[in-house]
């Protein structure tokens, strides 16, 4: 059952083309590093790091930059790695990690 944070997160992103992806209404997620990475997402969220509509404003826009540099067909398409990249950003915005400690400075992650 989804918290009252959860539902709105969720709702917030509804019919946009940052909606996580989804089979019988409910969530996809291909490896635990998916799973882990939109719980903390949440989590942080609703604790008040940072602002849910920030979040989703950097998802879009990390979505967008991909879709602008790539075919949509295009294999290399990761939903999640755009959901990790804007988790990074807010993480390192609201200075609970610095870009060295998530290794953002460097060429593989």
């Amino acid at each position: 059952m989804l918290t009252q944070f959860e539902h709105f997160a969720m709702a917030s992103m509804m019919g946009s083309e940052e909606t996580p992806p989804r089979a019988n209404g409910t969530l996809c997620f291909a490896s635990e590093w998916e799973r882990s990475a939109f719980g903390i997402a949440l989590a942080l969220a609703k604790q008040g790091y940072f602002e849910w509509d920030d979040f989703r404003d950097a998802l879009i826009a990390s979505i967008r930059k991909w879709e602008e540099s790539h075919a949509l067909d295009d294999a290399s398409w990761d939903y999640y790695e755009h959901w990790l990249a804007a988790l990074e950003g807010a993480v390192v915005k609201a200075g609970i990690a610095d870009p060295t400690e998530l290794g953002l400075g460097c060429a593989a992650r």
